[in-house]
């Protein structure tokens, strides 16, 4: 885990270096002052004159000021590094997302990638400043000011070592009890995320039904599940302080007491004011440490967690490969479906698809029509390989679809789905992502195609009109067209509409497979549709039912021997006479 979060440092590599080593000189520096003070002390009682003093002040002021120089680059270095690591593990986690096929997706819930490219990084970021920095400065503070304080007090150093054992066990079972919790608690992080994430997603929805009291009570629900997940945690974290300063009393009462009473016995030989003056700097600046790594300690146990999270990411491979010796290349829009059978899991007992033996010439319109759940969407996923099959191969331009490059394949087959997605910008840098080098020309052309430029032409901004997140300010049918003319711009040798003319109406449906056939005539076009009139002119139908091929044949042959097809068109045909009637 460790290996696989440090490569993303890179470009920090050098300030990670040198912040621990500007935290050892300013430790190195502190140490030492006290015991200067302390000489300091002994001269003054010895009768020092004026001149010693001020010698003496000037090293503490120097050792002073390099200390605080250190210091504060350090907190610079220990910044720089710490958010850049931020920075390099949100991109690597991003561009790993990029790269996950269908299969990895469904692993993974958006809220919980959000979380992870968010608060789990974050928590991460912190720990690694805290690490690089308190952690190098509290044992180094701890081995220095132990040296000096055994230097200066003798034995009596070792009641330090006394303390440590139990301070050790303390934070070993503090840790053991709240490291399972922390890991709950991320889980509920997840589900308070896909709470909000579905509330704002679908607030049209909630306040067309008056669901708001409801919504409410459902994200309270989840908002206090984890309050209390990390109250409980965080009441076993608070065992710390405790700990901490029983060590811390525990120490002040001996060095105090034993202490005190060696330079009265003693009358200075064995110990005298000075030492005893250091001795208590070392023994608070040894319990500062340990309060130090008690903090380090808390924050580690709390990333810990996070840092799996983001390494289940990271380490996540791709379900789909290039092969070593791809195809870049496309011959043509044939496409064979031979034998194939597809689950979207290993671990599903039922097939999505079964027995599927289908063979499509380059060129032809192929329309699918079936019931919800008869695995239309299923079937031309495989085409693209936004899945591999389970059984049999696809076969594309005469060549198997695992041979392909991805992104060649995936360019030549351009699928526009039912829920369309724009982003935030204009309707040209939508348009755009079909060939981010589209002339103008070739964008009005391919949004003539899809019958959009209707409706652009009548914005004062035409082409330049700002698109909102997820089209909110354009109608269904205005999405729909844009994203079938955003296709069209990849001059694909495959064209999949997948239901993408649900909300346009039957004339501009007819006028979209008209444009289709007289200008993209060598394009193979797959139809899947709910209404037979978007299908009819097909040059054959397949009928889908329970993820296998029940029929196909154009319109016609499919009325005589489909009973699903004829009912289907039936249904929609008495449908249409008594609404005009």
């Amino acid at each position: 885990m460790i290996k696989k979060l440090a490569k993303s440092i890179r470009e920090y590599k050098w300030v990670s270096i040198v912040t621990p080593l500007l935290v050892a000189l300013e430790v190195v520096l502190e140490c030492i002052i006290p015991f200067i003070i302390a000489n300091l002390v002994n001269s003054i009682k010895n009768g020092a004159d004026f001149s010693t003093v001020i010698k003496y002040g000037v090293v503490l002021i120097i050792m002073a000021a390099l200390s605080l120089t250190f210091g504060t680059i350090a907190g610079f270095t220990s910044a720089t590094a710490s958010c850049g690591l931020g920075k390099n593990l949100r991109r690597d986690i991003f561009c790993a997302v990029q790269k996950f096929s269908f299969g990895n997706i469904d692993k993974f819930l958006t809220s919980s990638l959000v979380t992870r490219m968010t608060t789990d990084v974050t928590m991460v970021q912190e720990a690694y400043m805290m690490i690089i920095r308190i952690a190098i400065r509290s044992p180094l503070m701890l081995i220095f000011a132990f040296i000096m304080a055994f230097n200066m007090g003798g034995k009596m150093a070792w009641i330090f070592i006394f303390v440590l054992p139990v301070l050790t066990i303390g934070l070993i079972l503090i840790g053991m009890n709240a490291m399972p919790l922390f890991r709950r608690i991320f889980k509920k992080y997840d589900k308070v995320n896909a709470s909000i994430q579905e509330n704002i997603k679908g607030i049209r929805v909630v306040k067309s039904f008056v669901r708001e009291d409801y919504e409410q009570k459902k994200f309270n629900a989840a908002s206090d599940e984890l309050c209390a997940g990390f109250t409980k945690a965080d009441r076993i974290l608070a065992f710390n302080g405790p700990i901490m300063q029983f060590c811390l009393y525990c120490v002040m009462i001996f060095v105090l007491s034993f202490g005190s009473y060696t330079v009265i016995t003693s009358r200075g030989i064995d110990l005298d004011v000075g030492q005893m003056s250091a001795l208590l700097t070392y023994n608070f600046m040894m319990l500062s440490s340990l309060m130090m790594l008690s903090m380090v300690f808390v924050t580690i146990t709390i990333s810990t967690e996070s840092a799996k999270r983001i390494c289940e990411v990271l380490d996540e491979k791709s379900t789909l490969q290039n092969p070593e010796n791809p195809v870049f290349e496309v011959r043509d829009g044939s496409i064979d479906f031979n034998s194939v059978s597809f689950k979207y899991s290993e671990k599903a007992k039922k097939y999505a698809l079964s027995d599927i033996d289908l063979h499509i010439k380059s060129g032809e319109t192929i329309g699918i029509i079936g019931g919800t759940g008869s695995s239309k969407s299923s079937l031309i996923q495989l085409i693209p390989r936004l899945y591999d099959v389970t059984e049999g191969e696809v076969i594309v331009g005469g060549i198997n679809v695992k041979e392909y490059d991805l992104d060649s394949l995936r360019n030549q087959v351009a699928v526009v789905l039912q829920k369309n997605v724009l982003f935030s910008g204009t309707i040209k840098e939508n348009l755009r992502w079909g060939n981010k080098d589209a002339t103008d020309e070739e964008m009005m052309a391919a949004c003539k195609l899809a019958c959009a430029d209707e409706f652009i032409d009548r914005f004062p901004d035409g082409y330049d009109t700002f698109v909102e997140q997820g089209g909110s300010n354009l109608s269904g049918g205005q999405k729909q067209r844009l994203c079938i003319a955003r296709a069209l711009l990849k001059n694909p040798k495959i064209l999949i509409l997948d239901d993408s003319t649900s909300a346009v109406d039957t004339k501009t449906d007819a006028k979209i497979r008209k444009a289709f056939r007289e200008y993209i005539p060598e394009t193979t076009k797959i139809i899947i549709a709910q209404r037979t009139a978007s299908v009819e002119d097909a040059d054959r139908i397949i009928i889908m039912d329970g993820g296998k091929i029940s029929a196909i044949g154009n319109h016609s042959e499919l009325l005589e021997s489909s009973e699903i097809y004829r009912e289907i068109y039936l249904s929609q045909n008495k449908a249409g006479g008594e609404d005009e009637e």
